[in-house]
């Protein structure tokens, strides 16, 4: 299976999970989502630093789901190869190496990333 379809697919299986998760939520686990949904609005910080934010966060607790799908939205914000690397290496820092065959995932699929943009264009 390439590097493409593992964005891909995680992004597919995110979408169809969490409408099951809606089907199912009580009004408390709605309002977490929307929590959840805000918390990554322009604010104080843009949304661009607070995806890195979620990001690294991601990174140190090891999910990789939570890794692939706020490295999608980074690229949405912009963020470009170096400023990846710097959060990644915070993430590195706090994490310990215990975070490096995560960093190996995250690498593959921001070149995943690049690489669908580039052919959609």
């Amino acid at each position: 299976m390439n590097a493409k379809s593992t964005v891909q697919r995680c992004k597919t299986e995110r979408e169809r999970l969490n409408k099951l998760v809606m089907k199912h939520a009580s009004l408390k686990m709605k309002k977490f989502y929307s929590l959840d949904t805000q918390a990554y609005l322009d604010g104080a910080l843009p949304k661009k630093t607070k995806e890195m934010l979620g990001l690294v966060a991601s990174f140190v607790l090891r999910c990789d789901d939570c890794i692939s799908y706020h490295l999608t939205r980074c690229h949405d914000e912009g963020i470009t190869d170096q400023e990846l690397e710097e959060a990644l290496n915070i993430g590195l820092v706090v994490g310990g190496s215990i975070t490096i065959p995560h960093l190996r995932k995250a690498f593959n699929a921001w070149e995943e990333i690049k690489q669908s943009v580039r052919k959609k264009k």
